[in-house]
């Protein structure tokens, strides 16, 4: 018994070493760059995108509006305060997320209200505050070169 003891403090003492060392990938500038914290991460407000109280009845209209809730999504990105957003698949209440590059959910919500669709009570917001990985800012950049095809073609 007193051999697996031995053995369990050896290795808690290799893993603890292994851990306890600076990575040497560590690129300062970039960490600097996107706010990063110690572990490479930062705070966020993360954005569940849910049915509204509003369903459009008139396909064009609701078209448009899908159309507009689009254009406001790539403005935010453009700006630099969206840097993730994406639909899910399964038609339930709970219809996407975003997440915003912002410090506080009162910036984030003056953010949601610009959204046509949220206006128009299609969809409405449920805001968190997120502790993520800082490089997500740079998903819209890299995003950009995979695109074939505008979404507005």
């Amino acid at each position: 018994m007193k051999i697996l003891y031995i053995i369990l403090f050896a290795s808690l003492i290799s893993f603890n070493k292994i851990y306890a060392q600076e990575n040497i990938n560590y690129d300062s500038t970039l960490a600097n760059k996107l706010g990063s914290d110690e572990y490479g991460m930062k705070k966020y407000v993360m954005a569940f995108l849910k049915k509204g109280p509003n369903r459009m009845q008139d396909s064009v209209k609701a078209g448009e509006l899908q159309m507009a809730h689009l254009k406001n999504i790539l403005r935010l990105a453009d700006e630099g305060k969206l840097i993730l957003a994406g639909p899910f698949l399964d038609n339930k209440d709970l219809r996407g997320i975003f997440i915003f590059d912002v410090k506080t959910i009162e910036e984030a919500k003056q953010l949601t209200e610009t959204d046509p669709a949220i206006k128009a009570g299609v969809f409405s917001m449920e805001l968190h505050p997120w502790y993520g990985p800082a490089i997500l800012q740079e998903i819209v950049k890299l995003n950009r070169k995979l695109q074939k095809k505008n979404i507005f073609e």
